[in-house]
């Protein structure tokens, strides 16, 4: 986990003095693109005022760059094409002037921080050996590749805070959708022509797409948005980042903070228009909403200051879970239920909370539109500026089985997005934000997605005759007169005795196949109550199934410390925000920690076998409905060859 606390204030006089070459830069400027082609269209920005003259050419002040002129007559002048998109004014709108102090601001910014990191890795004394013309053979491949990210640096800069600054600027575009295409005008040469180039490519978009006011906010922010997306790729493959993604920096006058490549967005609400249910209106799945309740209090212990949760701190948090269960059995209810939760406690503490939920609505037959578009949703539920719950039902339907013909190029794009994100090299577990896939077919699942789930929530509706009874009462209504009898309504809903009694069932596993691991292990070596026994376990589930791997036990220990989290934050702390919540960081996560309950042998077993239960239970599905499809093909080829035979005759 990236450290969140060390923040590098950058110093308002550094921004301002960047001021007027940012001014220039918008002003007029000329760049001959080299990997991009000019779109048809896309004609030269008209003076809004005759009789000024044309703007001046921006001439690079970087000490150390000596750039052959690029010159073409036209130029281009950001400011001209920001204006020219309502030519029914003369004066600029507050729209047109607030994109353009945001591009002003932000490229202030971009230079403050390139020239940050030039300072602090040395580039700067190689720019000035470069110039004067002293630069050794040996540095010359070092110098090369700080150029290089001092460039995709000052892009994602330029394009983050751009779009920090723009976030809701105007309600009345918010609606409106534009798509750009693909960025392509990335030269890493160095900062300053990085900068012109994207900013070229910036201007011809604008003419192409920003036809009306309300389209100028979001084209400016789909080409950012396509920005941020293209740097980041090539960041993956760059070196010499470290300086730039070890810091995290901050513009106070903003409350913008600069996380390495992580976009960061202006913390704002998602309006639910969902039904919200109580916990006592779900039924059964004790142990599921147990977490859940659990996980919607978690949250709330989130540190906006510091951008961390003591709980992801101490180890008990979880990022991503999955609910499974056959139709009807309450997954939509835990749902409404949790994000009902969060919404009420985000209300008590004036905390922005999101909620989103991935659709099949996502999956688009434009290549790449679908990565794209699962992309943005996890972006919008990690914003660290918010309290975020992201949701992801029917994920069997959504998300492609890698070596499943069936499976769409579309499906397997929004795969590729999940499994990066949830456990990718880059992925930051801050604790601001949660991951629900749900699925009634949780084998069609990918394995190597399914795995990515940290936490497993079997959602399997009522079971009991009480539950049964409890549910009918509930779904009737108030609008009868028809007596209970002999029934204490909602008791067997009593979380807490009803959980330790479901925790206490997985001591022995419940699936066949793992049964047979369980008692043999046993049979051979005795109770298990060693750390090399339990290993020994591990290890006999493993030869039984080769998917339980490494990432199965990381889940399964993760899985011990949440129940070493074992308790649940009091409703007084959500109630009342100041005993609990507006806290300092390092009483919270002490506060937590002395609640905190010592891990236990029997904690491990339970553990092993709820979750090596879940994946027989899986396989077992998916080798079954393998076997019934492939029994159901050989019928049809036998019923088509005896249909044919008989044509013949």
């Amino acid at each position: 986990m990236s450290n969140t606390s060390d923040l590098m204030e950058l110093k308002e006089e550094l921004i301002r003095e960047k001021y007027s070459a940012a001014e220039s830069l918008l002003d007029g400027f000329d760049h001959t693109p080299r990997l991009a082609k000019p779109k048809a269209g896309a004609a030269p920005a008209k003076e809004k005022s005759s009789g000024i003259g044309t703007r001046r050419r921006f001439r690079s002040t970087t000490p150390g760059l000596v750039t052959k002129s690029t010159a073409r007559a036209e130029g281009v002048h950001i400011i001209n094409r920001v204006q020219e998109n309502d030519d029914s004014e003369v004066l600029m709108s507050p729209m047109q002037a607030n994109v353009l102090h945001s591009l002003r601001r932000a490229l202030a910014v971009s230079m403050v921080v390139a020239d940050q990191f030039a300072d602090h890795t040395g580039l700067s004394q190689l720019l000035k050996d470069n110039l004067e013309g002293g630069l050794a053979a040996s540095r010359k491949s070092e110098f090369t590749e700080l150029l290089a990210a001092s460039s995709v640096i000052s892009l994602h800069v330029f394009a983050n805070m751009t779009s920090f600054l723009l976030a809701n600027a105007h309600a009345d575009a918010s609606d409106v959708k534009v798509e750009v295409g693909e960025v392509e005008e990335v030269l890493t040469d160095n900062a300053h022509l990085a900068l012109t180039g994207t900013l070229w490519e910036l201007d011809q978009d604008l003419a192409i797409f920003a036809t009306s006011q309300d389209k100028l906010i979001p084209t400016v922010t789909a080409f950012l948005e396509q920005l941020m997306e293209k740097v980041a790729l090539r960041a993956s493959n760059m070196a010499r980042l470290d300086a730039f993604t070890s810091v995290n920096y901050r513009v106070e006058e903003d409350d913008f903070q600069i996380n390495g490549f992580t976009p960061s967005a202006r913390g704002n609400s998602t309006k639910l228009t969902m039904t919200f249910k109580k916990p006592n209106e779900v039924v059964g799945n004790h142990i599921a909403k147990y977490q859940a309740m659990k996980l919607s209090k978690m949250l709330m212990a989130y540190d906006f200051d510091r951008k961390l949760n003591p709980f992801a701190d101490l180890g008990g948090f979880i990022f991503t879970f999955m609910g499974d269960g056959a139709p009807g059995t309450g997954k939509t209810t835990l749902i409404q239920m949790m994000a009902g939760m969060i919404s009420e406690y985000c209300n008590h503490a004036g905390y922005p909370f999101k909620f989103q939920n991935l659709s099949t609505d996502s999956i688009d037959s434009y290549q790449g539109k679908s990565g794209q578009n699962a992309k943005a949703f996890i972006n919008n539920i990690i914003d660290p500026n918010v309290i975020g719950f992201g949701t992801i039902d029917d994920i069997d339907q959504l998300a492609g089985k890698r070596g499943d013909r069936q499976s769409s190029a579309g499906q397997l794009e929004i795969t590729a997005v999940l499994m990066e994100s949830f456990a990718g090299a880059n992925t930051v577990v801050r604790g601001n934000c949660t991951f629900g896939m749900f699925s009634n077919y949780p084998e069609n699942v990918d394995d190597a997605l399914r795995q990515r789930a940290g936490a497993r929530f079997l959602v399997d509706g009522p079971q009991t005759r009480e539950d049964y009874i409890d549910i009918l009462h509930l779904l009737m209504g108030k609008n009868h007169s028809i007596p209970t009898g002999k029934h204490e309504l909602f008791a067997a809903q009593q979380i807490k005795k009803a959980v330790s009694d479901s925790y206490e069932s997985y001591s022995r596993p419940k699936e066949e196949g793992l049964v047979k691991v369980f008692d043999t292990v046993s049979k051979k070596i005795g109770k298990l109550d060693t750390i090399a026994k339990l290993g020994t376990y591990l290890k006999g589930i493993q030869e039984a199934d080769e998917r339980f791997t490494g990432r199965a036990i990381k889940n399964i220990t993760d899985a011990v410390k949440v129940r070493a989290m074992d308790f649940e934050l009091p409703d007084e702390w959500m109630e009342k925000p100041d005993l609990f919540l507006f806290k300092d960081y390092d009483i919270k996560r002490k506060m937590i920690a002395d609640m905190a309950k010592p891990i236990t042998v029997e904690m491990v077993i339970q553990e092993i076998n709820r979750y090596a239960d879940s994946e027989f239970r899986y396989a077992d599905k998916s080798d079954e409905i393998a076997i019934e499809n492939m029994v159901r093909d050989y019928g049809l080829q036998e019923e088509a060859k005896k249909r044919y035979v008989k044509g013949k005759g």
